[in-house]
């Protein structure tokens, strides 16, 4: 049987998962898969095969994959060289790696 950790609050979405809905993680949420809602959590790492599309609240943001639609990124924004992000986004610190992508509307706070 597995261990349940009650202090280990992360997710992870694997590859090949669809999730249509709300998600909420006070920890970590690790996103391999595709992902279409609302999603918040303390720290988002997006894998390059991983797909995110709805309004996105998080404090720190990595983007390996693709970003869509309404983006709050509370402190800092990664996108790597493989990662896509459109939309709006309302960041802190934003970092983009040779060959990331942006489109769409930006506010920094």
């Amino acid at each position: 049987m597995a261990d349940i950790n009650p202090t280990n609050n992360n997710l992870v979405i694997g590859e090949g998962v669809t999730f249509k809905g709300s998600i909420s993680a006070p920890g970590k949420a690790v996103i391999n898969g595709n992902v279409t809602g609302e999603l918040t959590a303390d720290d988002l790492l997006i894998g390059t095969k991983g797909q995110v599309t709805g309004t996105v609240r998080a404090r720190e943001i990595d983007v390996h994959g693709e970003l869509n639609e309404d983006i709050v990124c509370k402190d800092h924004l990664l996108i790597h060289s493989t990662g896509k992000v459109s939309g709006t986004l309302e960041y802190h610190e934003l970092e983009i790696q040779r060959g990331g992508k942006f489109k769409g509307n930006m506010n920094q706070k």
